[in-house]
């Protein structure tokens, strides 16, 4: 990896730090505290939230046609989604011990903590549980292949690629073909390492 390369990492590592300072900044502006599972705002932001919650009555009458229509469609969807969420989640508990690759952490990235918003109304909240299941299972699917990559082919792509995930930008570039097979080995013992780093915490 030559030096600028390099360089532009670190520029991201860094804007990477300054965005979770600035998201810490803005929970203390918004005032509320994460204790354990439970997200808790100040009774005053409370308060506030539940006087800005529509009724379910009324929020019925707002709703589009379209997303009536699309319902059936939208939430059908959880069967293949909870399907592939079995299968991706029985794939790394068989193979990745055989990797010596670390298991992927769903509640890393399965994220459920709307339905502590009270100026959202029972709907509203079993809509966005099931959007955060969504988006958070294929992040969880991402990462999980991802490390599959890394261990059998970390090679990026001669074209670019849109939204690659975390580790590809520390692949080998397309056509790097100096050394492969012993590039392939560092790759996979630093996936070990991450596990045994892991196993230790």
């Amino acid at each position: 990896m030559n030096s600028r390369i390099r360089q532009i990492l670190d520029q991201i590592t860094t804007l990477e730090d300054e965005l979770q300072k600035a998201v810490e900044e803005q929970q203390e502006r918004l005032r509320y505290q994460i204790e354990g599972k439970r997200i808790t705002f100040e009774h005053t932001i409370r308060e506030a939230h539940l006087k800005a919650r529509m009724g379910i009555f009324h929020w019925f009458l707002t709703v589009r046609p379209q997303n009536y229509l699309t319902a059936p469609i939208i939430y059908g969807m959880i069967v293949p989604m909870v399907l592939f969420d079995l299968c991706i989640s029985f794939y790394q508990l068989t193979c990745f011990p055989v990797y010596r690759v670390a298991k992927v952490r769903r509640a890393n990235y399965i994220i459920l903590d709307h339905q502590h918003l009270a100026y959202l109304n029972l709907i509203e909240k079993v809509d966005c549980i099931y959007c955060s299941y969504a988006v958070g299972l294929l992040g969880y699917a991402q990462e999980i292949a991802a490390r599959t990559e890394q261990y059998f082919c970390p090679i990026k792509h001669a074209r670019k690629m849109l939204n690659a995930h975390a580790r590809y930008e520390h692949f080998l570039d397309y056509g790097e073909a100096d050394n492969f097979h012993d590039k392939l080995e560092e790759f996979r013992a630093a996936l070990a390492k991450e596990r045994d780093s892991d196993m230790t915490r």
